[in-house]
């Protein structure tokens, strides 16, 4: 979905409507949201088809935004720090909208919880519980999106976060999904706080972009995970 994202700002840069916080944010939302559907209607029928779906549309549209970024790189200089993902510069950053957006799904994100807790246990199980599970999955989308675009539009697109958390909180929530949300939501950013220190202490100058940190343990996460648990763990 970060793909989206970074995908979505890219063309909105080279045809000069990313010119202002909030038209970023509004292309970054909309990118996740095209690329979350595409990734489900491909791999909705299994979690294996749903990780490779993302893992290739991810592919494509980073290697896209790669030859925009090439082919026009007077038009992209300024945004070259934010489009490998970094926090540094952030501070610069009017972040009044993003920050409100992510409280308000974050909020959103523990009132579903309660009717994913339902739908974790299958569709026959969930409708007998009395949860609307499309009105669920559909809630899920939009929270999702939401976070994701709204993290992009500020940082640039850092993945393998919303990969390595949910396996870790899931260690600690032990199948209570209340709990993996409040979990997830505190993770999230301890992860991303050691990874942008450990980004900056990495080189004796300067420093290494936090998304290359986060993707080198991520890729390391999810080798072990599959390793360990095969298909089950994506």
């Amino acid at each position: 979905m970060t793909a989206g994202a970074g995908f979505a700002i890219n063309l909105g840069v080279l045809f000069g409507l990313a010119g202002t916080q909030s038209a970023r944010l509004g292309l970054a939302v909309a990118g996740c949201a095209l690329a979350a559907l595409v990734v489900y209607a491909v791999g909705r029928t299994s979690p294996l088809r749903l990780v490779l779906a993302g893992v290739a549309l991810t592919s494509v549209l980073m290697g896209v935004s790669l030859g925009l970024r090439l082919l026009f790189p007077d038009v992209f200089d300024r945004y070259r720090f934010w489009s490998v993902g970094t926090l540094a510069g952030t501070e610069q950053t009017p972040l009044a909208v993003p920050v409100l957006l992510i409280v308000a799904a974050l909020v959103g994100a523990m009132v579903v919880s309660g009717p994913l807790r339902a739908v974790a246990l299958g569709e026959q199980v969930a409708h007998a519980l009395g949860a609307h599970v499309a009105r669920t999955r559909t809630a899920v989308l939009v929270l999702v999106t939401l976070l994701a675009g709204a993290a992009t539009a500020v940082a640039g697109p850092i993945a393998f976060v919303g990969l390595i958390v949910p396996h870790l909180a899931r260690r600690l929530a032990a199948g209570s999904i209340p709990w993996l949300t409040g979990y997830a939501i505190v993770l999230g950013p301890v992860l991303l706080l050691i990874a942008d220190i450990g980004s900056r202490v990495l080189l004796p100058t300067g420093e290494v972009p936090v998304a290359v940190v986060t993707a080198f343990i991520g890729g390391v996460v999810l080798i072990w995970a599959v390793r360990r648990y095969g298909a089950a763990a994506l």
